[in-house]
């Protein structure tokens, strides 16, 4: 009886196209015109470990940006990282401009954010590479966002 109940309640509500959102593949060259992209990745399986990774871009000024990211955790573990990887497009495909790599052990979540200067008048992307480890078991993610 609820499954006829939710699907008459879907069809009161007229035309309904459904959407399915499809991940960016890490290839993927996509750009934005705003200031800003972000993302944030959760394991598909939910992990002991590893709870989500999130990064984020900004356009400061014409030769400025700010990136953040963080790696957030379930619980406690013994290490926890954060790799950023800032890219830049030239010639039509993207390349690591700069990178940071940031751990720290005994924590729930790493997080930084950077302030760049970069030369103006292309697309600038983050990568990000996200862990946590606890004994022996270590669970990633790895995601990119749209360039700014």
């Amino acid at each position: 009886m609820l499954g006829i109940g939710l699907v008459a309640g879907i069809l009161a509500l007229g035309n309904v196209t459904m959407v399915s959102a499809q991940p960016l593949s890490i290839m993927d060259e996509v750009e934005t015109t705003a200031d800003y992209a972000e993302d944030t990745s959760y394991s598909l399986l939910r992990g002991n470990h590893l709870n989500l990774g999130s990064v984020k871009i900004q356009k400061v000024s014409s030769n400025e940006i700010a990136i953040y990211g963080l790696t957030q955790g379930h619980h406690t573990c013994d290490t926890v990282y954060l790799y950023l990887y800032l890219e830049r497009k030239v010639n039509g495909s993207y390349g690591t401009y700069k990178s940071w790599k940031f751990e720290a052990n005994n924590v729930t979540s790493l997080s930084r954010t950077l302030d760049v200067a970069v030369p103006s008048g292309t697309y600038y992307r983050v990568r990000g590479y996200h862990a946590a480890k606890d004994g022996t078991i270590k669970e990633s993610t790895i995601m990119r966002i749209s360039g700014v």
